[in-house]
């Protein structure tokens, strides 16, 4: 398994922009899909984005398509995730996952056996 860790949450004003961050640690980390996830109080867990192995796919889930983008550095173990035009019910702690499936969607939690701590990101209205 990879370990990951998130960073970049916090206080953002609606409209505006923020970039999350996972590091992860091993030497796999490339051949993974990596994706993002989100719980807001009270909700389930519930996919965002997903980055195939090589950076040249993603999947986006409809409420974040053209305000979200997901992208990766394999030369730095890294994922991210730009959000811009954000909204209030965007609030959520976000999480960084890696799994192994890619082709088939939608992808679910199911498909991610690593997950990070999480981030909390608060879009104030």
């Amino acid at each position: 398994q990879v370990q990951l860790v998130e960073s970049g949450g916090g206080l953002v004003q609606a409209g505006g922009s923020r970039r999350l961050s996972c590091a992860a640690s091993g030497r796999t980390f490339r051949t993974y899909t990596m994706g993002w996830f989100r719980q807001a109080p009270g909700k389930e867990r519930e996919f965002v984005a997903a980055i195939n192995w090589s950076g040249g796919g993603t999947y986006y889930a409809e409420p974040v398509k053209g305000r979200f983008t997901i992208s990766r550095d394999n030369a730095k173990n890294t994922v991210y995730l730009q959000m811009n035009s954000l909204k209030p019910e965007d609030t959520a702690v976000y999480y960084c996952a890696a799994g192994s499936r890619w082709g088939s969607f939608p992808l679910t939690n199911a498909d991610f056996g690593s997950w990070g701590q999480g981030t909390q990101v608060t879009v104030s209205s």
